[in-house]
Protein backbone atom coordinates (compact mmCIF):
# COMPACT_ATOMS: atom_id res chain seq x y z
CA UNK A 1 0.00 0.00 0.00
CA UNK A 2 1.40 3.35 -1.05
CA UNK A 3 1.93 5.99 1.62
CA UNK A 4 -0.05 9.20 1.53
CA UNK A 5 1.97 12.02 0.02
CA UNK A 6 1.62 14.88 2.47
CA UNK A 7 2.93 18.44 2.72
CA UNK A 8 2.84 20.85 5.64
CA UNK A 9 2.40 24.59 5.12
CA UNK A 10 2.92 26.69 8.27
CA UNK A 11 1.94 30.35 8.38
CA UNK A 12 4.53 31.29 11.00
CA UNK A 13 3.00 34.47 12.38
CA UNK A 14 -0.47 32.93 12.50
CA UNK A 15 0.72 29.80 14.31
CA UNK A 16 2.70 31.88 16.80
CA UNK A 17 -0.33 34.03 17.63
CA UNK A 18 -2.60 31.00 17.95
CA UNK A 19 -0.26 29.09 20.27
CA UNK A 20 0.35 32.23 22.33
CA UNK A 21 -3.39 32.74 22.81
CA UNK A 22 -3.75 29.10 23.86
CA UNK A 23 -0.92 29.50 26.34
CA UNK A 24 1.73 27.07 25.13
CA UNK A 25 4.94 26.97 23.07
CA UNK A 26 5.44 24.80 20.00
CA UNK A 27 8.08 22.08 19.83
CA UNK A 28 8.74 22.03 16.10
CA UNK A 29 10.46 18.66 16.14
CA UNK A 30 7.34 17.11 17.70
CA UNK A 31 5.11 19.04 15.29
CA UNK A 32 6.83 17.57 12.23
CA UNK A 33 6.95 14.04 13.65
CA UNK A 34 3.28 14.23 14.59
CA UNK A 35 2.06 15.14 11.12
CA UNK A 36 4.43 12.94 9.13
CA UNK A 37 3.45 9.75 10.95
CA UNK A 38 2.04 7.16 8.54
CA UNK A 39 2.80 9.24 5.48
CA UNK A 40 5.54 10.40 3.16
CA UNK A 41 6.17 14.01 4.13
CA UNK A 42 7.17 15.52 0.81
CA UNK A 43 7.86 18.97 2.28
CA UNK A 44 7.35 20.83 5.54
CA UNK A 45 7.31 24.57 4.81
CA UNK A 46 7.59 27.35 7.38
CA UNK A 47 6.86 30.91 6.22
CA UNK A 48 7.94 34.03 8.03
CA UNK A 49 8.99 37.61 7.46
CA UNK A 50 12.26 38.68 9.09
CA UNK A 51 13.28 42.21 10.00
CA UNK A 52 16.75 42.46 8.45
CA UNK A 53 17.61 45.99 9.58
CA UNK A 54 17.62 45.14 13.29
CA UNK A 55 20.73 44.18 15.26
CA UNK A 56 18.76 41.24 16.65
CA UNK A 57 15.71 39.56 15.15
CA UNK A 58 13.73 37.39 17.57
CA UNK A 59 12.72 35.19 14.63
CA UNK A 60 16.25 34.36 13.46
CA UNK A 61 17.24 31.64 16.00
CA UNK A 62 14.07 29.67 15.31
CA UNK A 63 14.35 30.21 11.55
CA UNK A 64 17.93 28.94 11.54
CA UNK A 65 17.01 25.86 13.56
CA UNK A 66 14.12 25.01 11.23
CA UNK A 67 16.36 25.40 8.19
CA UNK A 68 18.76 22.76 9.56
CA UNK A 69 16.13 20.33 10.86
CA UNK A 70 13.90 19.15 8.08
CA UNK A 71 11.87 22.26 7.32
CA UNK A 72 11.95 24.34 4.17
CA UNK A 73 12.18 27.93 5.36
CA UNK A 74 10.59 30.59 3.16
CA UNK A 75 11.23 34.14 4.32
CA UNK A 76 11.27 37.70 3.06
CA UNK A 77 12.23 41.06 4.54
CA UNK A 78 9.60 42.53 6.80
CA UNK A 79 8.33 46.08 6.33
CA UNK A 80 8.43 48.52 9.21
CA UNK A 81 5.75 51.13 9.84
CA UNK A 82 4.35 53.28 12.65
CA UNK A 83 0.69 52.77 13.58
CA UNK A 84 -1.85 55.43 14.58
CA UNK A 85 -0.76 55.15 18.23
CA UNK A 86 2.85 55.88 17.33
CA UNK A 87 4.00 52.30 17.95
CA UNK A 88 6.60 50.76 15.68
CA UNK A 89 5.35 47.64 13.96
CA UNK A 90 6.82 45.19 11.47
CA UNK A 91 4.58 43.79 8.76
CA UNK A 92 5.18 40.73 6.60
CA UNK A 93 2.38 38.90 4.79
CA UNK A 94 3.28 35.47 3.32
CA UNK A 95 -0.10 34.53 1.78
CA UNK A 96 1.09 34.74 -1.82
CA UNK A 97 4.17 32.59 -1.19
CA UNK A 98 2.11 29.90 0.58
CA UNK A 99 -0.51 29.84 -2.17
CA UNK A 100 2.00 29.63 -5.03
CA UNK A 101 3.98 26.81 -3.40
CA UNK A 102 0.88 24.80 -2.52
CA UNK A 103 -0.62 25.02 -6.02
CA UNK A 104 2.72 24.21 -7.68
CA UNK A 105 3.03 21.03 -5.59
CA UNK A 106 -0.62 19.95 -5.87
CA UNK A 107 -0.02 17.35 -8.60
CA UNK A 108 2.51 15.55 -6.36
CA UNK A 109 0.39 15.51 -3.21
CA UNK A 110 -2.55 13.62 -1.75
CA UNK A 111 -2.97 15.65 1.41
CA UNK A 112 -2.12 19.23 2.40
CA UNK A 113 -2.01 20.38 6.01
CA UNK A 114 -2.36 24.15 6.31
CA UNK A 115 -1.55 25.63 9.72
CA UNK A 116 -3.29 28.98 9.59
CA UNK A 117 -6.67 30.49 10.34
CA UNK A 118 -6.46 33.23 7.72
CA UNK A 119 -9.66 33.43 5.68
CA UNK A 120 -7.69 34.59 2.64
CA UNK A 121 -6.68 30.94 2.11
CA UNK A 122 -10.22 29.80 1.36
CA UNK A 123 -9.74 30.21 -2.40
CA UNK A 124 -6.43 28.32 -2.26
CA UNK A 125 -8.05 25.45 -0.38
CA UNK A 126 -10.85 25.29 -2.94
CA UNK A 127 -8.32 25.23 -5.80
CA UNK A 128 -6.40 22.35 -4.17
CA UNK A 129 -9.63 20.41 -3.68
CA UNK A 130 -10.48 20.80 -7.38
CA UNK A 131 -7.14 19.14 -8.11
CA UNK A 132 -8.10 16.17 -5.94
CA UNK A 133 -6.04 17.12 -2.90
CA UNK A 134 -7.50 16.67 0.57
CA UNK A 135 -6.94 19.70 2.83
CA UNK A 136 -6.74 19.78 6.62
CA UNK A 137 -6.69 23.18 8.29
CA UNK A 138 -5.15 23.56 11.75
CA UNK A 139 -6.11 26.51 13.98
CA UNK A 140 -8.43 26.97 16.95
CA UNK A 141 -11.97 27.93 17.93
CA UNK A 142 -11.10 27.89 21.65
CA UNK A 143 -10.14 31.58 21.72
CA UNK A 144 -12.48 34.56 21.72
CA UNK A 145 -12.81 35.46 18.94
CA UNK A 146 -11.81 32.21 17.19
CA UNK A 147 -8.42 32.33 15.44
CA UNK A 148 -9.84 30.63 12.34
CA UNK A 149 -12.08 32.40 9.83
CA UNK A 150 -15.45 30.68 9.48
CA UNK A 151 -15.22 30.55 5.68
CA UNK A 152 -11.88 28.73 5.83
CA UNK A 153 -13.16 26.21 8.35
CA UNK A 154 -16.20 25.48 6.19
CA UNK A 155 -14.09 25.03 3.06
CA UNK A 156 -11.57 22.60 4.58
CA UNK A 157 -12.07 18.84 4.29
CA UNK A 158 -11.06 18.57 7.92
CA UNK A 159 -10.55 21.07 10.72
CA UNK A 160 -8.09 20.18 13.48
CA UNK A 161 -8.09 22.31 16.62
CA UNK A 162 -4.61 23.19 17.85
CA UNK A 163 -5.91 22.99 21.41
CA UNK A 164 -6.75 19.29 20.93
CA UNK A 165 -3.30 18.31 19.68
CA UNK A 166 -1.39 20.62 22.05
CA UNK A 167 -0.32 17.73 24.36
CA UNK A 168 1.41 16.13 21.38
CA UNK A 169 3.31 19.15 20.08
CA UNK A 170 3.92 21.49 23.02
CA UNK A 171 7.37 22.29 24.32
CA UNK A 172 7.91 20.95 27.84
CA UNK A 173 10.61 21.68 30.33
CA UNK A 174 12.30 18.54 31.67
CA UNK A 175 11.44 17.64 35.22
CA UNK A 176 14.13 17.26 37.84
CA UNK A 177 14.41 13.74 39.17
CA UNK A 178 16.51 12.15 41.90
CA UNK A 179 20.26 12.43 41.56
CA UNK A 180 21.53 9.72 39.21
CA UNK A 181 24.66 7.64 39.72
CA UNK A 182 27.72 8.26 37.48
CA UNK A 183 27.54 6.37 34.20
CA UNK A 184 23.77 6.07 34.20
CA UNK A 185 22.08 6.08 30.79
CA UNK A 186 20.19 9.06 29.30
CA UNK A 187 16.76 9.95 30.58
CA UNK A 188 13.90 11.74 28.91
CA UNK A 189 10.75 13.27 30.30
CA UNK A 190 7.69 11.08 29.72
CA UNK A 191 4.39 12.28 31.19
CA UNK A 192 2.82 8.85 30.73
CA UNK A 193 5.34 7.44 33.17
CA UNK A 194 4.84 10.19 35.74
CA UNK A 195 8.11 12.05 35.24
CA UNK A 196 11.62 10.93 34.31
CA UNK A 197 11.73 7.79 32.18
CA UNK A 198 14.40 6.03 30.13
CA UNK A 199 14.67 7.70 26.75
CA UNK A 200 14.63 4.32 25.02
CA UNK A 201 11.12 3.76 26.34
CA UNK A 202 9.71 6.79 24.52
CA UNK A 203 6.61 5.89 22.52
CA UNK A 204 5.83 6.86 18.93
CA UNK A 205 2.52 7.94 17.46
CA UNK A 206 1.20 10.70 15.31
CA UNK A 207 -1.58 12.38 13.39
CA UNK A 208 -4.36 10.55 11.64
CA UNK A 209 -7.81 11.68 10.61
CA UNK A 210 -9.32 9.18 13.05
CA UNK A 211 -7.16 9.99 16.06
CA UNK A 212 -6.13 13.49 17.04
CA UNK A 213 -5.06 12.66 20.58
CA UNK A 214 -2.26 10.41 21.70
CA UNK A 215 -0.14 9.66 24.73
CA UNK A 216 3.08 11.54 24.11
CA UNK A 217 5.98 9.95 25.95
CA UNK A 218 8.60 11.27 23.54
CA UNK A 219 11.67 12.65 25.25
CA UNK A 220 12.47 16.33 25.24
CA UNK A 221 16.07 15.60 26.16
CA UNK A 222 17.06 12.69 23.92
CA UNK A 223 18.70 14.86 21.26
CA UNK A 224 21.32 17.53 21.61
CA UNK A 225 19.97 19.75 18.85
CA UNK A 226 16.68 20.94 20.30
CA UNK A 227 14.60 23.82 18.93
CA UNK A 228 15.31 27.20 20.53
CA UNK A 229 12.64 28.75 22.75
CA UNK A 230 9.79 30.02 20.63
CA UNK A 231 10.30 33.67 19.79
CA UNK A 232 8.60 34.10 16.49
CA UNK A 233 6.56 36.60 14.50
CA UNK A 234 4.36 38.59 16.83
CA UNK A 235 6.95 38.63 19.60
CA UNK A 236 7.27 42.02 21.27
CA UNK A 237 10.80 43.42 21.41
CA UNK A 238 11.80 47.08 21.48
CA UNK A 239 8.23 48.12 20.70
CA UNK A 240 8.00 46.28 17.38
CA UNK A 241 6.38 43.06 16.32
CA UNK A 242 5.47 41.18 13.17
CA UNK A 243 1.97 41.82 11.82
CA UNK A 244 0.89 39.67 8.90
CA UNK A 245 -1.86 41.98 7.62
CA UNK A 246 -1.59 43.43 4.15
CA UNK A 247 -0.15 46.90 3.69
CA UNK A 248 -2.81 49.57 3.60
Amino acid sequence: MNQIRRALFIDGSNLYSTAKNLGFDIDYRKLRHFFEAGSWMVRAYYYTAIAEDQDYSPVRPLADWLDYNGYTLVSKPAKEYVDAMGRRRIRGNMDVEITVDALEMADRLDHVILISGDGDFRAMVAALQRKGVRVTVVSTIRTSPPMIADELRRQADEFLDLHVIAPNIERRMPERGPERPPGAGPVGYGPASGGAAPAAAAGTAGYSADATRRDDSASDDDEDDVPPPLRGPGDYRDGGFIDDEEDV
